[in-house]
């Protein structure tokens, strides 16, 4: 990666590059961004910036939105999504001010770098390591309209069972509904895309484990990633869902990361793995501990049981994400934590034996949410339980053994379950949120904002009338 501009001349020489493409994250975790002629990258670009306008990006208002951003450097990466060619980098965002510019603390690149910070400050641990899990679907079509009058979906994909009777290109080789895991050839037609999204994103420095299909036989799809640091994981979510879609789109198809697309199949999540390190030693393992993990990993995932309720608002912010968040799809619904258990929105992996590996998964996040928001909140969760000593095991959050799914109806009534509704989950997010504003992680503002956001996104959804509703209803 380069360091300085003149590694960036270099590389604009070396690979004849004559346009630089600046992305920025917008407060729902979109990139947007502009482009200059690579000549006009300069001192003074690194220096005073690029301005632009932040009110459109969400988190500013109208009459104080002039800010610039700073090009971070080593994020350059060759786009071969552009035509002409093109260097792209990811940026830093500052409000301008006198005698020199400061971070804009709303920005989410800023929050997670923040969040980094205190936890040092804390004394807890210098490095805060997790590993995002990327599961989406491709489809050969996607057609919706949203008009007051016509309002419909409608999903493609000739890997899908309905496609059996096609008179065009069938191969017979359809996947039923929930049968998609680890599929071979011929049946997993995705198999060679995955491929070059994989080495793609290697391109932009993601180290990638695996790819496979996933459950959802239409078309569901799961990249994992290796384990590293939150800041630049956080930077890699963002490439990783451009380079996806854009590889989809090179195909002639597309790939979404909706949590639940369909109604009948499983629904994507995006399970993030986490340890903490201090001094480059695992804080989290203890081979005494249940599931060989220490103390502070437990008050760690106390805090993160505790506060599960209001981490949905921003780590499942579509109205859309708690349709997937409903039993019988491996999705979790239940606050708890367990072994090797994918029915309690904590999973501890039997498989990450060894000290360095030893960690834990939070179950319930998708890729919706905006990824520097959503880590930095799951750490100051995290933190928060370490700060007060929140139990996990004597607050009765687990450890669940069994699976959640199938308990009774009065066994179930004692338990604690994630919000069902985003409405629900902001009402948990207004009520409890302190937690997140420690160390001035999190602006007050910048939380008012993403309260008021959603409250519109949801508002706007329960308004519309449901093609459903139209079977159900329409002749009572």
């Amino acid at each position: 990666m380069a360091k300085t501009l003149e590694d960036i001349r270099k590389l604009i020489e070396e690979m004849n590059i004559e346009m630089i493409d600046f992305k920025l994250t917008d407060i729902d975790g979109r990139w947007r961004h502009l482009a200059i002629p690579a000549e006009r990258l300069t001192e003074s670009t690194m220096e005073q910036g690029i301005g632009f306008d932040g009110s459109n990006y969400g988190y500013a208002p109208v009459e104080n939105s002039d800010m610039v951003f700073i090009p971070v450097l080593d994020s350059a990466v060759v786009d071969r999504y552009c035509g002409v060619p093109t260097l792209s980098m990811i940026g830093d965002v500052r409000v301008i001010a006198l005698p020199d510019n400061k971070p804009f603390d709303q920005y989410p690149r800023n929050v997670a770098i923040r969040a980094l910070e205190y936890m040092k400050e804390t004394g807890v641990a210098d490095q805060m390591i997790i590993g995002p899990e990327y599961e989406f679907y491709i489809f050969d079509d996607v057609r919706y309209k949203t008009d007051y009058y016509d309002m419909s979906a409608s999903i493609y994909t000739s890997q899908a069972h309905y496609a059996s009777a096609d008179d065009m290109n069938n191969n017979g080789f359809q996947v039923m509904p929930g049968a998609g895991y680890h599929n071979s050839l011929p049946t997993d037609i995705r198999n060679d895309l995955r491929s070059s999204m994989c080495l793609s994103m290697k391109d932009w420095g993601i180290g990638v484990k695996y790819h496979h299909p996933e459950v959802g036989g239409s078309g569901q799809m799961e990249i994992e990633v290796e384990l590293g640091d939150m800041l630049k994981l956080a930077d890699d979510t963002m490439s990783a869902k451009y380079v996806i879609k854009n590889e989809a789109v090179l195909e002639g198809a597309t790939a979404t990361f909706m949590p639940k697309p369909l109604a009948e199949e499983a629904g994507s999540g995006m399970h993030v793995h986490m340890l903490l390190l201090k001094e480059g030693k695992p804080v989290f393992y203890d081979a005494d501990g249940y599931a060989q993990l220490s103390e502070t990993a437990h008050f760690f995932m106390g805090g993160l049981l505790k506060h599960a309720r209001s981490l949905c608002a921003i780590t499942n912010p579509s109205t859309n994400s708690y349709k997937r968040l409903i039993p019988g799809y491996e999705a979790p619904v239940t606050i708890g934590y367990a072994m090797s258990n994918r029915s309690a929105v904590i999973r501890i992996p039997a498989y990450a034996k060894t000290p360095e590996t030893k960690r834990f998964e939070l179950r319930n996040p998708d890729a919706t949410c905006n990824p520097y928001y959503a880590y930095a909140a799951i750490l100051m969760a995290g933190l928060d339980g370490i700060k007060n000593r929140i139990d996990p095991h004597a607050n009765g959050w687990g450890p669940y053994d069994c699976n959640l799914y199938t308990l009774s109806d009065e066994e179930k009534a004692k338990l604690t379950g994630l919000p069902a509704s985003l409405d629900e989950a902001i009402r948990a997010l207004e009520e409890d949120h302190e937690y997140l504003m420690a160390g001035g992680v999190f602006p007050e503002r910048l939380l008012k904002q993403l309260i008021e956001r959603n409250k519109k996104a949801a508002s706007k959804i329960s308004k519309l009338p449901h093609p459903m509703e139209f079977a159900m209803y329409y002749d009572l």
